[in-house]
């Protein structure tokens, strides 16, 4: 972690998206003990070959998240450098681009899961593969598995849903780092300062190896990526279309 800090209080965009980012957890929370895990299903990001998904997952499951860390950290982090960018940019500028990271994230993520399961679908019988698309959600519901282990990594691809503003905070971390390439943040652990450049490159290149290393894993390291990615390519554009973006 960091410490970096912006006075002037919390500026109007970042502070509708930890609202909402809230609320969506409490209902969430609420909703899923009453109804059987309602809001999850339909408003976490599933792989698009499983039953359960649909597209308006592409856009909610970037306001959801899997516990009270998980969106403390990424509220942190939205907070600690969304608030500087939007100052710079307008509200506008930066709902843009923290929607398209976002959406980014989700693509790249998406992506990825796409070659895993067409990797592992290719070895399975065709009456194995419509086992698992058929039926493999209602055993996971179960808290069950295939014994099978391709059978069983494929119905995870398949039925795993992904939540959290990840892909989006890392790519308002990368828009900071190429905005303010010098600025020193301090670090928490270990406590030493740190410039914003070499830290988004670090962070970079660890979520890489991460996600190069651990696949199936249940941090989407190619989400982190890809809003990293995006990001990167949205500024290059606004960069083009005008002489001093910043």
């Amino acid at each position: 972690m960091f410490g970096f800090g912006r006075a002037g209080g919390t500026t109007p965009v970042v502070k509708n998206l930890i609202y909402i980012n809230v609320i969506m957890l409490l209902g969430t929370f609420i909703i899923d003990a009453r109804f059987n895990d309602f809001a999850t299903r339909n408003l976490a990001l599933y792989f698009f070959e499983s039953p359960n998904f649909k597209p308006l997952q592409l856009v909610t499951h970037m306001f959801m998240h899997g516990g009270l860390a998980h969106l403390f950290f990424n509220m942190f982090a939205l907070w600690m450098f969304g608030n500087v960018l939007e100052s710079v940019w307008g509200s506008k500028r930066f709902f843009i681009y923290y929607m398209v990271t976002g959406l980014g994230a989700a693509a790249l993520h998406s992506f990825v899961n796409f070659i895993e399961f067409q990797s592992v679908a290719s070895k399975l019988e065709p009456g194995q593969l419509q086992l698992v698309l058929s039926q493999g959600f209602e055993i996971l519901d179960q808290g069950k598995n295939y014994s099978d282990p391709l059978m069983g990594k494929l119905n995870l691809i398949l039925n795993t849903p992904t939540v959290g503003a990840s892909g989006a905070v890392f790519g308002v971390l990368l828009a900071f780092g190429m905005l303010f390439p010098n600025t020193e943040l301090m670090l928490l652990f270990p406590p030493i300062p740190i410039k914003a450049k070499y830290f988004v490159i670090g962070y970079g290149a660890i979520e890489l190896y991460l996600g190069l290393s651990q696949p199936g894993s249940n941090v989407a390291h190619f989400a982190h990526l890809g809003g990293m990615l995006f990001g990167f390519i949205l500024i290059k554009i606004w960069n083009s279309k005008r002489t001093n973006f910043y």
